[in-house]
C-alpha cells in the first residue's frame, strides 16, 4: 500500500509540474 501511495504522490507532483511548465513538454 505504501508503494502505491508514493507512486500516486509522485505522479501528482509530475502532473502539477507539467501544468506549471508546459513549455518543457
Amino acid at each position: 500500500m505504501t508503494i502505491v501511495l508514493i507512486f500516486t504522490f509522485a505522479l501528482l507532483i509530475y502532473l502539477i509540474y507539467a501544468l506549471l511548465h508546459p513549455e518543457k513538454f
